[in-house]
């Protein structure tokens, strides 16, 4: 290569300067964040003792299901209207306020309702419904409050802020988990509901603070994305339920330390995805402004973003594999499956990483429809086939039905890609806007 046609080069790779940046703090935030809850999570199950932490993860896998109903899916029309335009920003403001408050208040009201039938923090009837009232108030409302916060930033392009909430959100419940066993003593999931609370409200305070100057809402719905938001939430409706099928059916069928085993090992790989959705988190907004007019005007930023996301994850997945073995001094050496099961299943986050990429740029091109085919399907087929395979052959059953429902969730998601692809060229041609289809 000669001199001036290297030269000539760097204007490109200054161009992307930007990017790599702003992936390196996504991903920084990620990690950390990653690592907080991964701490807490330790803290946690240490303190309260295999019942009463049983109870937590319980209710708190109920909530996780709930939290993407909460609103429905009204964060995701937020990134990509504001991202186009920054002046539709207090309407979809407005919009989301009243889907979070509408559908949080009737998610709390029937979880108070149905939860306390199953679950008993407390021998007193009507304290148990109060605590379990306000474990729901804490991990649906506040949660979809503060997660909102985040894509509020990230629709703006302001990903340190974003960062920041990230970051701030899993240091403070970190610290909360700190203070409540290891200074105050805290041994019960009745005290830590209290702290728990307090953390998450505190937390939501910080993001009222910094999202007042943006401007205030204007309260109204934005009828033509109600069906768009609920297509987008119901995916990760299904993805939540498909992620507890096999915590369920083998909790019992397997030993009480296998399950912890296992537990543990998943919430280890779904942080190790994080590195592929600090990417994802920074491109949304580019992908949804490439792609006004049509997704197949995106192709060839689609393209470069699965080939970056297949080295990232490969990547994750090695690290994951070679930092396995410290994990028992983390979590404690009673979890004595806990590195064999961690290192079954780390390379799974590779499928998971290619798939995102293909579903998230339908998303951010507005074809909610197929998104939600290729989520909510695979979700739904995926919840059986995990529930089915734990029962035949735990755990090895578990660990196969994993790979097989991602890879198989890979290659239907890319053949829905390209099917919408080759829709979009074909209006475009019609519509006499063949100039700008570039293949």
């Amino acid at each position: 290569m000669t001199m001036p046609s290297a030269l000539g080069k760097l204007p490109r790779y200054r161009a992307l300067l930007p990017m790599v940046m702003s992936y390196a703090a996504s991903g920084g935030s990620l990690i950390v964040s990653s690592a907080a809850q991964l701490l807490t999570f330790a803290i946690l199950a240490r303190f309260l003792g295999v019942h009463e932490f049983s109870l937590f993860v319980a209710i708190s896998a109920v909530s996780a299901i709930a939290v993407h109903l909460c609103g429905v899916g009204g964060t995701e029309c937020l990134v990509r209207r504001v991202a186009r335009d920054h002046s539709m920003y207090p309407a979809m403001l407005g919009h989301n306020i009243l889907l979070i408050s509408v559908s949080g208040v009737l998610l709390v009201i029937i979880g108070a309702i149905a939860l306390p039938y199953f679950f008993d923090i407390s021998t007193n009837g009507a304290v148990n419904g109060l605590e379990i009232t306000a474990m729901l108030i804490t991990n649906i409302v506040l949660v979809r409050c503060i997660l909102f916060s985040e894509q509020v930033f990230i629709a703006f392009s302001d990903f340190g802020s974003a960062n920041k909430v990230v970051m701030g959100f899993a240091l403070i419940r970190t610290a909360a988990a700190v203070l409540a066993c290891l200074a105050f003593g805290v041994s019960t999931l009745a005290g830590w509901i209290v702290w728990q609370f307090a953390a998450h409200a505190v937390m939501l305070f910080f993001c009222y603070l910094a999202l007042r100057k943006l401007g205030r809402p204007k309260f109204k719905l934005v009828r033509e994305e109600l069906r768009l938001g609920l297509f987008f939430s119901i995916p990760f409706i299904l993805k939540a339920a498909r992620q507890n099928a096999d915590l369920l059916v083998l909790g019992i069928v397997a030993s009480a330390e296998i399950m912890a085993s296992y537990s543990v090992a998943r919430r280890i790989i779904e942080s190790s995805y994080l590195s592929v959705d600090a990417m994802n988190r920074i491109v949304y907004p580019g992908t949804a402004k490439a792609s006004h007019g049509g997704i197949h005007k995106a192709t060839d930023r689609v393209k470069k973003l699965f080939l970056a996301a297949l080295a990232i994850s490969i990547a994750a997945a090695t690290a994951v594999f070679i930092c396995a073995p410290i994990l028992p001094y983390l979590f404690g050496h009673d979890y004595t499956s806990l590195v064999l099961f961690v290192r079954a299943l780390c390379w799974v986050v590779i499928p998971v990483g290619c798939w995102a990429i293909a579903v998230e740029a339908l998303g951010a091109s507005g074809n909610q429809g197929a998104r939600a085919t290729v989520m909510g399907l695979g979700s739904l087929i995926g919840a059986g086939v995990a529930a089915w395979a734990t029962w035949y052959a735990p755990p090895t059953g578990t660990f196969i039905s994993y790979y097989v429902i991602e890879t198989l969730m890979a290659l239907a998601a890319w053949a829905v890609y390209f099917r919408v692809v080759a829709k979009s060229r074909k209006v475009a041609s019609q519509t006499g806007t063949a100039g700008d289809v570039a293949a």
